[in-house]
């Protein structure tokens, strides 16, 4: 798999996430802060090959706000991961 930079970064309130598939199958795409603690999924399931995105409402699964700061995502797959750093200032 193969994330794109989030765009825009820094963002607020809301960012769109890129990621590209070399092949159809399985992917995981999360959001983490710095300590490595999951904040919210944004993509899980089957996805074909190709190009996709996912829009970030810097909220967490439980819908609330999330502070400013530096946040990871990660997209996983069987065929690897890849993880990039994204800033979220309010």
């Amino acid at each position: 798999p193969r994330l794109t930079q989030n765009a825009p970064n820094p963002f607020n309130p809301r960012t769109t996430i890129g990621f590209v598939l070399e092949e159809s199958g399985n992917a995981v795409l999360d959001v983490y802060d710095t300590t490595g603690r999951r904040l919210r999924g944004l993509a899980s399931g089957f996805h074909s090959a190709g190009a996709h995105q996912v829009v970030w409402d810097g909220r967490d699964d439980r819908g609330v706000e999330v502070p400013s700061g530096s946040y990871l995502y990660r997209i996983a797959t069987d065929a690897g991961a890849e993880t990039r750093r994204m800033l979220l200032l309010k």
